[in-house]
């Protein structure tokens, strides 16, 4: 089965050619930050109108990349959501277009389902079950994984993602859209014990995630400093210190809590080097396997959505006519295959 994956749901558009026996045939990826950076965030119209410019020219060069002809197509897949709206309808409008113009079933696919399979895309994949960790601007979350759409939801984000208190702190710190890598990059240059941050919501039971409060202290205390750069660095080291705490200690929990010794890490914090680290530490003292997306396929991508879309259409799910998208879209309510 030949599957072509359409993402638009947020500022990056991804086109991806898979196939269940050659594997991963072509991708592309055209990423929005520019667009975006002197509004310090994403324009939600700014982002449609420019899935509308790019996404045909991407389908093109993808095909061409896998030296595929619309025959040679068996599904398309496309991302349903959650998302921007807009962004979605994009996608789906596209993907559901040329589904029926080239006589094939169109599949919409979870967005965080896809994050999720990502490390799919990989040699060795993770067996089921596992503990997922979903990190990026939009979601934190701790899944049970047992299968393909067998899903429940451990802990969530109660407010700011972990994704989004990067990239809100990096513009306190003065750093550029999207400023989550910046900030990474800046805390290379920091020293330890200069600042202590709180571990939020590591003091009490529970697996839920708030990184609100973390955004508030940050910003007290980058008022309160002096603005030159090694206080800086310094400040950033110890923000990323905090996050990747509170992300080890919930991990830590959710897996003791299921008894399960394998642990996916997915979504755009997950190319975060210090957090893979840290993980990759934890794993082993716990004598368990950590597993994670390419760096490429950390972010949004068409390659994930091809996948999971995949796994769906040959288990016979199919979109009717009708153009959808779901911008808010529970992960529990997906059928198991």
């Amino acid at each position: 089965m030949r599957i072509l994956g359409i993402e638009t749901s947020c500022d990056e558009t991804g086109v991806a050619v898979y196939d269940d026996k050659l594997g991963l045939l072509a991708h592309e990826l055209y990423s929005q930050v520019k667009l975006h950076a002197d509004y310090g965030g994403v324009v939600p119209e700014l982002a449609s109108r420019d899935h509308v410019r790019k996404l045909l020219p991407l389908i093109n060069k993808a095909m061409l990349d896998a030296n595929c002809q619309p025959d040679d197509i068996d599904g398309v897949a496309f991302t349903k959501g959650p998302g921007l709206v807009g962004a979605l309808l994009v996608g789906s409008s596209v993907a559901r277009s040329l589904a029926y113009a080239w006589g094939v079933p169109a599949v919409g696919v979870h967005h965080m389902e896809g994050h999720l399979l990502a490390p799919m895309l990989d040699d060795p994949a993770p067996e089921f079950p596992f503990v997922a960790l979903l990190v990026s601007g939009g979601h934190s979350m701790l899944v049970n994984v047992q299968g393909i759409g067998q899903y429940q939801i451990l802990g969530e984000s109660v407010d700011d993602a972990a994704g989004e208190a990067f990239d809100k702190t990096a513009k306190l710190l003065g750093l550029d859209y999207p400023g989550g890598p910046l900030l990474a990059k800046l805390a290379d240059s920091g020293e330890p014990g200069h600042y202590s941050f709180p571990r939020p919501m590591t003091d009490r039971p529970g697996l839920d995630f708030s990184f609100s409060g973390l955004k508030t202290f940050a910003a007290n205390t980058i008022r309160a400093a002096n603005d030159d750069p090694q206080t800086r660095a310094n400040i950033a080291y110890a923000f990323q210190e905090a996050v990747v705490d509170t992300l080890i200690i919930k991990c830590r929990r959710a897996l003791k809590q299921t008894g399960l010794k394998r642990l996916v890490i997915a979504g755009g914090v997950s190319a975060n080097r210090q957090l893979r680290s840290a993980l990759q530490d934890m794993m082993v003292k716990m004598k368990g396997e950590v597993f994670y997306p390419r760096m490429e396929f950390c972010t949004d991508n068409g390659a994930m959505i091809a996948y999971a879309g995949m796994q769906r259409l040959k288990a016979g799910e199919v979109e009717g006519l009708a153009t959808k998208a779901q911008p808010r879209w529970s992960l529990e309510s997906l059928s198991a295959l």
